[in-house]
């Protein structure tokens, strides 16, 4: 089975799969791969098609915080609207689970928004889940603790992986949550005390 016609939008219309994977280029990374590196070009698009990736932004200071993941049969909303403006990426894209992923070019972005509604509404969902987890990081950020942000972000990587083992720094932790490792060491430690979860070498298992 073709992987693009697991895409809700695309179902109806198998002519614009064939021509996506026609025009795209199809490339497979390991886990910590950068796809996509701040004030780089966007030449092209990706559409995930195995794997996953973590989407982050890099403060002046240095400090990253994760934005959100993007998996399999999903794409990056900001990849569209940079590319389309000709803008620099704004974001860094890095491979959280090993990634087959096409690369569409933006010159076949632009003819396809105008000649399948299929590939618009595509665009349109992404940009409408993209907005929604963005607002849930505005609220954690302004409303929720850092032990409350970091227990969210180990379940995210649970239902992401489909695995209660995470393969996963405690460094890796704090650049996605914005803040200092040793914060995230201390808290890893009381959810240990108190049965959450079980601290291994560079892995996480939730209990």
């Amino acid at each position: 089975m073709n992987d693009l016609q697991h895409i809700t939008e695309f179902q109806t219309s198998p002519d614009l799969v064939e021509k996506l994977y026609k025009y795209s280029i199809k490339k497979n990374y390991k886990v910590g791969a950068i796809i996509l590196d701040e004030h780089s070009h966007i030449r092209s698009i990706p559409i995930v098609i195995k794997g996953s990736l973590r989407v982050m932004r890099t403060e002046d200071d240095g400090r990253e915080i994760l934005l959100y993941y993007i998996k399999a049969g999903e794409s990056c909303i900001m990849s569209f609207l940079g590319g389309l403006h000709n803008e620099t990426s704004k974001l860094k894209a890095e491979v959280e689970e090993d990634a087959e992923i096409l690369f569409l070019p933006m010159d076949k972005v632009s003819v396809f928004i105008k000649e399948y509604p299929q590939w618009l509404d595509y665009i349109f969902r992404m940009y409408h889940k993209r907005f929604e987890e963005l607002l849930e990081i505005v609220n954690a950020i302004a409303f929720k603790k850092v032990d409350e942000r970091l227990l969210t972000l180990l379940q995210k990587k649970q239902e992401l992986t489909d695995n209660k083992t995470l393969q996963v720094t405690h460094e890796q932790l704090a650049n996605e949550l914005g803040t200092a490792r040793v914060v995230v060491s201390r808290l890893l430690k009381q959810l240990e005390d108190n049965g959450s979860v079980k601290l291994g070498r560079n892995k996480i298992i939730l209990m």
